[in-house]
């Protein structure tokens, strides 16, 4: 195997799904700073729960928008 060729079965990634993964783990801090500035602040129980309905929403619409060209290679 040459050197920067994948190994049989390694997923392939594109620059779009890292870009995607790296927005969907961080929308829920920034949509939590951004309420905090603009409307007020928020317990921690509540950051929570947002952080945690965010996190699964995001990670879902990933896993739906990216698994067919996430394909493993033969």
């Amino acid at each position: 195997m040459a050197r920067g060729q994948r190994k049989p079965g390694e997923p392939i990634y594109l620059r779009r799904h890292v870009i995607s993964l790296a927005l969907a783990v961080g929308l829920p801090l920034v949509l939590l700073q951004l309420y905090k500035i603009y409307i007020g602040p928020i317990d921690f129980g509540t950051q929570l729960l947002v952080i945690v309905i965010t996190s699964v929403f995001a990670g879902a619409v990933l896993y739906l928008t990216y698994r067919s060209s996430a394909k493993n290679q033969p």
